[in-house]
């Protein structure tokens, strides 16, 4: 199934952008899409902490809370959900990119264009949902979400995992090298190694220092000398291969 939440505060509006949700729904039932409709970034809030969702789709200017500080609370409740962004101006797109949008999309939306970033979206929504790392710890074999993965450190002699809501879980004691043991989060695009014994999410980075990486929960990662023009490249690369705004 994929959650899908709108918010737009124009009603005719929201009902356009709704009818080409349900039409892109129905032309692909084996998405399942669950398409939820909301007048107010409020109102959709209370719904995330007992739904949660997917994908949304947010208007950018709406009263009292717009779009962009919308996405902002989103993230800050711990959702990965792809947010696409519709809105008549592209003053705002580059704020979009501080909640890690998926797409910024002017207004009038073109409906071909539309179900184009829709299929991107639940292509990344279902790889984001399957990509894993399953964990060895002294009580249990456990799967961990590679999209819930803030950082891993070599901490003595075990792999020590930092997670988006705070949880830290140890494995077993390595039997090889840190590298050799990070090579499954390695093998994914969002992972680069900062240091010997660090590997981080590069979705999560909010800022590159002389020696640290910031984070988004305020964590500052060691950025090892030799290692610091590649993790730059790497991390402005991440984002540049994000879809960007589009004119239409």
């Amino acid at each position: 199934m994929l959650k899908v939440a709108l918010c737009d505060d124009n009603e005719k509006e929201c009902a356009a952008i709704g009818k080409l949700l349900q039409e892109y729904a129905a032309a692909r039932p084996r998405l399942a899409v669950k398409l939820s409709v909301f007048s107010s970034g409020q109102s959709l809030l209370a719904a995330e902490e007992e739904e949660g969702f997917d994908l949304y789709v947010l208007d950018v200017v709406m009263p009292g809370l717009s779009g962009i500080d919308l996405g902002i609370k989103l993230r800050e409740l711990g959702s990965s959900g792809a947010i696409v962004y519709l809105t008549i101006s592209p003053e705002y797109a580059m704020d979009s990119y501080n909640v890690h949008a998926f797409h910024y999309l002017l207004k009038p939306v073109k409906p071909a264009h539309f179900y184009h970033v829709l299929d991107e979206a639940a292509v990344s929504v279902k790889r984001q949902k399957s990509a894993c790392v399953m964990v060895k710890t002294k009580d249990r074999l456990q799967r961990v979400q590679l999209d819930d993965i803030l950082y891993a450190e070599l901490a003595g002699r075990i792999m020590r995992y930092h997670l988006f809501n705070g949880e830290i879980i140890d494995s077993v004691t390595l039997r090889g090298p840190f590298q050799e043991e990070a090579a499954a989060l390695l093998a994914d695009s969002r992972f680069i190694l900062c240091g010997v014994s660090f590997v981080v999410n590069l979705y999560y980075v909010t800022a590159i220092e002389k020696k640290f990486l910031l984070l988004d929960n305020g964590s500052r990662v060691p950025l090892s000398r030799n290692l610091a023009a590649q993790v730059r490249q790497q991390w402005s690369n991440y984002w540049l291969d994000w879809p960007k705004e589009e004119s239409q």
